[in-house]
């Protein structure tokens, strides 16, 4: 047989054997095929089981799924009490009847279909008129999308952070996920009791927090608050105006002052 017919041979049907990376890397997807038992998120390139084997440099080695932090936000998530909202508070159930809560829906819906960007989404004014709600909604659509979101109720977390702020481990250990989550969903900013204002304290933690994110912007920030971006202004230019200048353009909501807008007394 000439070589020619060898070489043609061997295009047509080619060696059964597989090279020894080759076999690791079907080993691997075989691996990468099996289900495990983790709860809380499908998800579909891990199958549950937290880590992907992979072939690198001739080894085959296990790496952690990108899910983890997902789970992680959901955890946070959970123990934040927002947990149960997600399901309730969606795009779907949001009833609107009036033009404002149109409008309020088409930006927060737009700030999700648009991403990413470096805007914030900013819901301030009226209570009751739906602002949880619609942000909450943003939050679940960023973890069906596969990022990872952070929960922080204002009244709740900033207690605690002052509490430790003499303290630079536990204070970091606190803070610096806050200020790193890719998601941030900062609930009822500045709520103090009825006719009081925000400590110095308050309003430090709060510019730490927010100058953060606003260098880095590529970070996703959502901020609700009972107060409008003048009130905020009042309280400290600089974060009112950090708020407004990245929010100002498409996505600052602003809800009137007016107890026919609050659809918890219907």
């Amino acid at each position: 047989m000439v070589l020619a017919e060898i070489l043609e041979r061997m295009k047509t049907n080619p060696p059964s054997e597989l090279s020894s990376e080759e076999l690791m890397q079907k080993k691997a997807n075989s691996y990468n095929e099996t289900s495990g038992d983790l709860q809380g998120y499908d998800c579909h390139l891990c199958k549950n089981k937290g880590h992907i084997a992979i072939v690198k440099d001739g080894y085959e080695v296990m790496r952690q799924c990108t899910c983890i932090s997902i789970r992680a936000s959901m955890r946070n998530i959970e123990k934040s009490g927002i947990a149960g909202q997600l399901d309730r508070c969606t795009f779907d159930s949001f009833e609107v009847t009036e033009e404002w809560q149109r409008q309020a829906k088409s930006k927060a819906e737009r700030f999700v279909d648009s991403y990413p960007h470096s805007e914030w989404l900013f819901m301030g004014g009226q209570v009751g008129a739906g602002k949880t709600h619609l942000c909450t909604a943003v939050v679940g659509k960023f973890l069906t999308m596969g990022e990872a979101a952070r929960y922080m109720l204002w009244r709740d977390e900033s207690p605690v952070l002052k509490a430790v702020v003499n303290s630079a481990d536990e204070y970091l250990a606190a803070m610096e996920p806050l200020k790193t989550a890719d998601v941030l969903y900062i609930d009822d900013l500045f709520k103090t009791e009825r006719g009081k204002f925000p400590t110095e304290a308050d309003i430090k933690l709060a510019h730490e927090l927010l100058n953060y994110r606003y260098i880095n912007r590529n970070l996703v920030t959502i901020i609700s608050s009972e107060l409008l971006v003048d009130d905020l202004i009042d309280i400290d230019e600089a974060i009112g105006s950090r708020i407004f200048e990245l929010s100002k353009t498409n996505f600052c909501v602003q809800i009137g002052y007016s107890r026919d807008k609050n659809y918890r007394l219907k």
